[in-house]
């Protein structure tokens, strides 16, 4: 979105790559994403998509500055890491990944927060702000993929 020169590097999740200890060395919790950008590395969805708007985008257009956007923004990375995680993107990790959680609870908190945010939405178009944020960026990935959770 902010036209970013990037590498992909794949970890092989499968083979637990990303437990071995110089993984474990860019995200102490054994877990992806994690960008390096330069001497920085940043581990984690929504401190990613925070570092890289706060500075790559000049506008601040991605994460407003004023304090009542600001803080939408950060209320639906809130609802992405929580209830979203939670919900769609456990019931995801279940079918297409074969992951030991309970799916029948993560289809439950899927239906809910899918539903809230649908009423959210009746008369927006984006999240937070009257334009596409980080938030919009961070629920994305999890609600697009909900079909493969069976939500």
């Amino acid at each position: 979105m902010l036209a970013i020169d990037t590498q992909i590097i794949d970890v092989d999740l499968l083979n637990d790559e990303h437990k071995t200890p110089a993984f474990l060395q860019k995200n102490i919790f054994g877990q992806v994403p994690v960008i390096e950008d330069g001497a920085i590395t940043v581990a984690d969805s929504n401190a990613i998509l925070t570092y890289l708007a706060t500075r790559y985008d000049a506008s601040r257009k991605w994460l407003p500055e004023n304090a009542m956007d600001a803080a939408e923004v950060q209320r639906f990375l809130s609802v992405a890491s929580g209830m979203v995680a939670y919900g769609p993107a456990a019931a995801r990790l279940v079918t297409v990944f074969g992951a030991g959680l309970d799916q029948h609870k993560a289809i439950e908190i899927a239906n809910f927060v899918l539903g809230k945010l649908d009423a959210h939405l009746q008369d927006k178009q984006w999240l937070a702000t009257n334009h596409p944020t980080i938030a919009d960026l961070a629920n994305y990935a999890y609600i697009a993929h909900a079909p493969e959770g069976n939500i």
